[in-house]
């Protein structure tokens, strides 16, 4: 057997002996590709989300992996020359380098989806759950970005031309490296915005925000820049920078729960305490208040109308919103069904001397009809 398997080797001309064994390579990688994605698949069964997850997303990294080993034995036993045996064997340390970048970045995606499944945002409560989202999608992106720049770099490393000439540019230290780095400015300042607001969270997800005159939640935040959903539904894109340099209103950095705020102005023939009993009444009464601060106090006197000033407590921002406006219209409806003369008016008194009779028959003159 060995004898004829010698005469066809000799007898086939060596480039087509070579397409042969880099084909029989090619078609052993898929199989073993296929024998351990069934067997990696079996043993995952039996344990946690984590490593099933983990085996099916890393499907194609790990049949590019074997590939590339089982090509790396074919090169090594075909009878290529030379030049063929290097070009092939770059390209196989870069296909080694992307899958090693590849799997890197499938394992830390898989690693924090299943680290976040325990977090609802959702909740009623959810400041716990914003505070990990925020911090783990900020650093996931980050080490992503990271990733891909070592695989680039480590790719282009293995070009002695390129790799000479990054050499020769960082140590040159000129021109071209002071314009590369106003170049790279815009981007370096948003990264280490990114890790500094994961690390300091002034933001988080779904957090309640007043920006730039605008009411709205975060909706997503990505490694450059932050959306901020408007309560109209509109969109507000800022830059992460923004949330570093520039002051503006967190109503939900410590917790979810708010206190909402109604300026009423009533007469002061209008008996406060029968107000105050009215809103405590229309509190009671409401799904949305948390049974937490009710509160009714005047603030303030003007000429002809007191100030009345209502706090009324709710578990987060849109519940809070909602229950003022339950608070006015059931409020106001009490004061002119029951005070209707309470509600604000303009005062005037009549002029009776002698000037104001003059210039009242004046006026009467004026306006009679000429005969």
């Amino acid at each position: 057997m060995e004898q004829y398997i010698h005469a066809f080797i000799r007898w086939v001309p060596d480039p087509i002996l070579s397409m042969l064994i880099l084909l029989l390579s090619f078609v052993l990688g898929l199989l073993i590709h296929k024998i351990v994605f069934r067997i990696s698949t079996r043993l995952a069964e039996k344990r946690d989300l984590f490593w099933r997850s983990l085996v099916q997303r890393t499907r194609r990294p790990v049949r590019l992996a074997i590939l590339t080993w089982t090509l790396s034995l074919g090169v090594v036993v075909a009878p290529l020359s030379a030049n063929a045996e290097s070009v092939l064997r770059h390209i196989l340390l870069l296909c080694f380098i992307v899958v090693i970048g590849w799997m890197a970045r499938t394992a830390l995606h898989i690693w924090t989806t299943v680290y976040l499944r325990r977090f609802k945002l959702d909740a009623e409560d959810n400041l716990l759950a914003r505070k990990h989202v925020t911090q783990s999608r900020i650093l996931e992106r980050v080490a992503v970005t990271v990733i891909i720049a070592f695989t680039i770099s480590a790719a282009l490393m293995s070009f002695p031309g390129v790799r000479q000439y990054g050499v020769s540019l960082m140590a040159s230290a000129g021109v071209a490296g002071i314009v590369l780095g106003l170049a790279l400015q815009p981007v370096l300042k948003n990264l280490f915005a990114g890790i500094q607001l994961a690390i300091t969270q002034p933001i988080r997800i779904d957090d309640a925000l007043l920006v730039e005159g605008e009411w709205g939640n975060v909706e997503e935040i990505t490694s450059t820049y932050v959306v901020v959903k408007l309560w109209d539904w509109r969109r507000l894109i800022l830059p992460l920078g923004y949330f570093i340099e520039t002051p503006f209103q967190n109503w939900t950095r410590e917790g979810s729960a708010l206190i909402g705020t109604v300026i009423i102005y009533l007469d002061y023939s209008v008996p406060v305490a029968e107000v105050r009993r009215k809103v405590e009444e229309i509190a009671a009464n409401s799904a949305l208040w948390d049974r937490d601060v009710v509160n009714v106090a005047v603030t303030d006197f003007k000429e002809s109308v007191m100030e009345v000033r209502i706090l009324v407590s709710a578990s987060n921002a849109g519940r809070a919103f909602d229950l003022r406006c339950e608070v006015r219209e059931k409020l106001i409806d009490f004061i002119q069904q029951t005070y209707p003369s309470g509600l604000p008016k303009v005062r005037a008194e009549g002029s009776t001397d002698a000037r104001g009779q003059a210039v009242a028959a004046e006026a009467s003159q004026a306006t009679a009809p000429t005969l």
